[in-house]
């Protein structure tokens, strides 16, 4: 093992970047070996060092982790950092009401005792990195079993981070990196006092809505500001009124200098997960067998749910971050399952792995240590699809953003086992009032009508879609004896279950006896919810885990041996939301025959896309009455507004809000999306189409200060001209 994991170091370290720097997200601890001279060579007129380095201030100190999923950057010494809109798009939506939409109104903190706070939001910075491969796998043997490996792995991780981090206040995780041939080390602080400071509405930062999602040409204000506060010693600390603005050592310059094609461009953040080197037969379950009802059923949401929403403007600020969630991955499946079946993603598949058999043959050493792998894919991804299909569907009818009473019901289980288990009565009524301030958060966002009818159709769907197999005994029954009848089960469940009207569960929660315990385990909405939960770890969960495990040893024994087929050619990490590098260059695309789009937008667009009666291209008058004056101050390139703008970085998920750098180090704009054509970037990329969107920062400094009047955010700033 100690002379595979020697010549696996070796491997990477003489790999050789490719003459574009368009594909790939690299390790910045290793851009100095492998990627600085090629990025220098693009434009770049810093060092790695810059970049990257635990002895001096550097951009990695700017880059942080924004909440759970994705990236923001320090753009002030005073702890103020910019994301997208749609990254704080839930803390916005949480201050908002009828009587402050600030969804629709936008929020400018006119100084800071008017910053919002936001409970349970965090910001996580990298303090270092460092491959630890030989301390991950020190004890691990050739041959050994995978629990016993995965034991010896479990425990030498656990080591190594208590080691990283005894006496620091830090936290530290080890990620496996090329599918478990690879380890690295990363050693993070994270600030939990983030308040909102920005954001402008969303006719503005969500422009377009979802029809403009995953397209070019873009013309969405996606930005919003919030600040970091630490306690007197600039160190992490719970809200307090007593806190200051985190004082960074490093933040980016902005620039006004524009964006032109060719230029060089760099992406910094977090991309939350890419799969470059799974097998032909993970791509075909996708796009044939997964994706076809996951799209449906998303489809049926998203009609609910628009129509709801477009009818009420209550339901519309309740249901706008919940509709977001819904879409997102349901166009991003349809563009992946368009793109990949255009490339032919498939078949380029089939044709790497036709030319890797062959090499495999070639030698018998090879033949024993990887012949039977491709072999083994198949096997086992005829009866993983299946699984993995039956998980993702039940998910879609009970999980997140999808039946909310039964979800909401479902998390009732803790207080049944508290009260099954004899707890005391002050334990009861800890997890009592647990549940009395979800239920505050619950029924401020919940429509029941809404939910009655999403409850109607999903049931409907889940009979229709997933064989009896993989039906629970309940929703049998109930199918039974309603003779599929679901819009009169739902009037009389919506009706009387405590779940579904605030009042009816204020009471019960106000009058709680231990013998009550009997309303939630008699409701049906929460007896489905917990026949589903057991039918998944039971029926499914179990045996959808142990094929993937299967496929992860599979994985890691196909990666190495990608990894030794390549020879000098380069190959990146998948993505695993660690942070990373992208590097390329500002330009257009043809989208299709005789459609050539350019490499930016402008405001001229968006008032072309003016449309009073439509919520999602309703331009604000105020920014209608700037671009009739054409008062746009220093924020315009060639007398117009730049909006947004494409290059060829390779960008994924969790790159949202990611800081977009020019060749001095200056921040140009801020990443949120990639453009249809290449969306299938994740698993292929096609340098001739795949783009990533990007915000012009001079358009959120155009709205901050023109729009906003928040100008006295600008003077915290450092504005390059």
């Amino acid at each position: 093992m100690k002379k595979f994991i020697l010549l696996l170091f070796i491997t990477l370290l003489f790999i050789k970047p490719s003459a574009k720097a368009d594909e790939g997200m690299w390790i910045p601890v290793l851009i100095e070996q492998f990627n600085i001279k090629l990025m220098q060579e693009q434009g770049f007129k810093l060092t790695s060092a810059d970049i990257y380095s635990v002895n001096q201030a550097c951009m990695k100190d700017a880059v942080m982790i924004f909440g759970r999923g994705c990236t923001g950057e320090l753009i002030s010494p005073e702890g103020l950092l910019i994301t997208n809109h749609h990254c704080g798009y839930g803390r916005i939506q949480a201050h908002s009401s009828l009587e402050h939409d600030y969804l629709t109104d936008g929020f400018w903190a006119m100084s800071k005792e008017e910053e919002l706070s936001n409970p349970g939001l965090s910001v996580t910075f990298l303090k270092q990195m460092e491959d630890v491969t030989g301390k991950v796998l020190k004890g691990v043997k050739k041959k050994m079993a995978e629990k016993e490996r995965n034991e010896i792995i479990n425990s030498n991780i656990s080591m190594i981070t208590e080691e990283a981090t005894s006496g620091t206040g830090y936290t530290a995780m080890v990620k496996p990196f090329f599918m478990g041939n690879q380890y690295f080390l990363f050693v993070d602080e994270t600030f939990r006092d983030v308040r909102l400071v920005g954001a402008p509405p969303s006719s503005i930062g969500k422009f377009g809505g979802e029809t403009d999602n995953w397209v070019w040409p873009r013309h969405t204000g996606d930005f919003s500001l919030f600040r970091i506060y630490a306690d007197n010693n600039n160190k992490p600390a719970d809200y307090s009124e007593d806190n200051v603005p985190y004082k960074s050592v490093y933040h980016f310059p902005i620039s006004l200098k524009g964006v032109y094609e060719g230029d060089f461009t760099m992406v910094f953040g977090y991309p939350g997960s890419t799969n470059q080197y799974v097998p032909s037969y993970h791509i075909a379950m996708l796009i044939d067998y997964v994706y076809p009802d996951l799209i449906a059923v998303r489809t049926k949401k998203l009609d609910i749910v628009t129509a709801d929403m477009n009818a009420d403007p209550k339901v519309r600020i309740q249901y706008s971050a919940k509709k977001s969630g819904i879409a997102n991955s349901w166009k991003r499946w349809i563009g992946e399952k368009t793109g990949m079946t255009k490339l032919g993603t498939v078949q380029q598949k089939q044709e790497f792995e036709k030319g890797f058999t062959e090499w495999v043959e070639s030698k018998g050493k090879r033949r024993k240590l990887y012949g039977d792998i491709l072999p083994q894919y198949e096997v086992v991804y005829d009866e993983y699809k299946v699984y993995r299909l039956v998980n993702s569907f039940i998910n879609e009818i009970v999980g997140r953003n999808s039946i909310e009473a039964i979800n909401f019901a479902g998390g009732f289980k803790s207080l049944i086992r508290a009260v099954d288990n004899g707890e005391s009565a002050e334990e009861i009524q800890k997890t009592l009032n647990l549940h009395r301030e979800r239920s505050k958060r619950f029924f401020k966002d919940y429509n029941m009508p809404t939910d009655k009818k999403m409850f109607v159709a999903l049931m409907e769907m889940y009979g229709s879609t997933l064989d009896a197999r993989w039906q629970v005994d309940l929703y049998k029954k109930l199918n039974e004896k309603i003779d599929g009848d679901f819009s009169a089960l739902a009037d009389d469940l919506y009706s009387k279950s405590i779940f579904t009207n605030e009042k009816r569960f204020n009471d019960y929660v106000d009058n709680f006896e231990v013998s009550k315990i009997t309303n939630i385990k008699d409701d049906p909405l929460y007896m489905f919810a917990d026949e589903v939960s057991a039918f998944l770890n039971n029926e499914v969960i179990p045996l959808y885990r142990q094929l993937g495990e299967k496929i992860a040893q599979l994985d890691r024994r196909y990666m190495t041996a990608q990894l030794e087929y390549a020879g000098d050619k380069v190959l990146w990490p998948d993505a695993n939301f660690t942070l990373r590098v992208g590097y390329g260059n500002i330009g257009g695309y043809d989208s299709r025959d005789a459609v050539y789009y350019t490499h930016y937008s402008t405001l001229k667009g968006i008032m072309e896309k003016d449309d009073p009666d439509n919520y999602d291209y309703n331009v604000p008058q105020k920014l209608r009455e700037l671009y009739r004056s054409k008062d746009y101050g220093r924020y315009a390139q060639e007398g117009e507004i730049p909006i947004c703008f494409i290059a060829n970085n390779h960008t994924t998920g969790g790159n949202s809000g990611s800081p977009v750098i020019n060749g001095d180090g200056h921040l140009i704009g801020i990443n949120f999306d990639r453009a249809w054509e290449g969306v299938m970037s994740d698993f292929m990329f096609n340098p001739k189409q795949s783009r990533n969107i990007s915000l012009d920062i001079r358009y959120a400094l155009f709205i901050i200060d023109k729009m906003a009047g928040a100008g006295y955010l600008l003077d915290e700033m450092t504005i390059v001209e």
